[in-house]
């Protein structure tokens, strides 16, 4: 496998996962604090999906967003400054202090939005790859939504209209086995994600989500297929989230709402993405533990410096709450 990839493609894989979890793991003590007024769900655990993809697209492509996009939006090159600024409701925030953890927005590098309704930006996506085919400009489009989502309409209705025009977009399901509390097996009759697609006449693929390379391959050639006119694809991502639905613990007043077995998250635990990659970047000898080392303290040094730049950035002015909110 190490032969497949260059050093950099490796290095460059495991930082944006340490930077995803180091910057969610970061949101734990100021979420209990209760800095944040907005609610704000952890990807961690998540990281080798967003890091595996993002790597596998250009700067020109898309990623559309869920409730749960820290990781995609960070993956895609959005600034952790903004979206740190954005969580604390800043003006210089990555949507002006306007919307929270849940509308993260940089244009500029192809994230063109997160939206906490369940399955709301697949349709969007789908408008984007729609625009990218009539352009011939050859860029990919990805829809991440959670499984939750295999529940909405607007996905079978998306789907149909993508493989009868054969859009250049990638339909990512993060499957992390709830919909907020509910476990998949009191949602679906069967565990099938991956196979709805096939209906339409889709190539379905279902991935070890905790696999970053597994993940980057099948989103590489999902890209490839997507820019040579034979998408749309469809990925579903086995995974699971080691924190709450939302926020590090699901609390609510001092109730535990997390109905998850605890035997259940242990066996998770012992597949975290980024252990296993730091084991296997150590073991073929890419990096040295002072290599991980310094790069872990590099981030830190950066997640730093975006906390002192959020908490020294002012609010928004009372009199311009809804400006930017509605284009002029």
């Amino acid at each position: 496998m190490r032969n497949m990839y260059s050093k950099e493609t490796l290095v460059n894989l495991h930082k944006s996962m340490v930077r995803i979890r180091f910057s969610e793991e970061s949101l734990v003590e100021p979420i209990l604090n209760e800095e944040f007024k907005c609610p704000v769900h952890l990807y961690t655990g998540q990281e080798a999906i967003a890091a595996g993809v993002g790597a596998a697209l250009s700067d020109e492509d898309y990623i559309f967003g869920t409730h749960r996009s820290h990781g995609h939006y960070l993956a895609k090159g959005g600034g952790l400054k903004e979206m740190i600024a954005e969580i604390y409701g800043k003006d210089t925030g990555c949507s002006r202090g306007r919307g929270g953890s849940m509308h993260l927005y940089s244009p500029e590098k192809g994230f063109c939005g997160s939206a906490p309704i369940v399955a709301g930006t697949i349709s969007l996506a789908l408008g984007s790859a729609l625009a990218s085919s009539i352009r011939k400009d050859r860029r990919v489009t990805v829809s991440f939504f959670g499984d939750g989502a295999a529940g909405e309409g607007v996905l079978y209705e998306s789907l149909n209209f993508a493989a009868l025009k054969k859009l250049p977009i990638i339909f990512a399901c993060e499957n992390n086995l709830y919909s907020t509390h509910l476990p998949i097996r009191e949602c679906r009759p069967n565990d099938n994600i991956y196979q709805i697609a096939e209906p339409f006449g889709i190539e379905s693929h279902r991935i070890d989500g905790n696999d970053v390379l597994q993940v980057y391959e099948a989103a590489k050639n999902a890209v490839q297929q997507c820019r040579n006119n034979q998408g749309p694809v469809f990925l579903e991502f086995m995974t699971y989230r080691m924190r709450g639905h939302v926020g590090p613990n699901d609390k609510i007043q001092e109730k535990q709402t997390d109905i998850r077995p605890k035997a259940e998250i242990k066996k998770w635990e012992k597949k975290n993405p980024i252990e296993k990659f730091r084991r296997y970047l150590l073991e073929n000898n890419i990096l040295e533990e002072k290599d991980l080392n310094r790069i872990e303290r590099e981030i830190n040094e950066e997640i730093a410096d975006a906390y002192l730049f959020a908490k020294e950035s002012p609010h928004p002015l009372k009199n311009e709450l809804i400006k930017y909110v509605f284009k002029n």
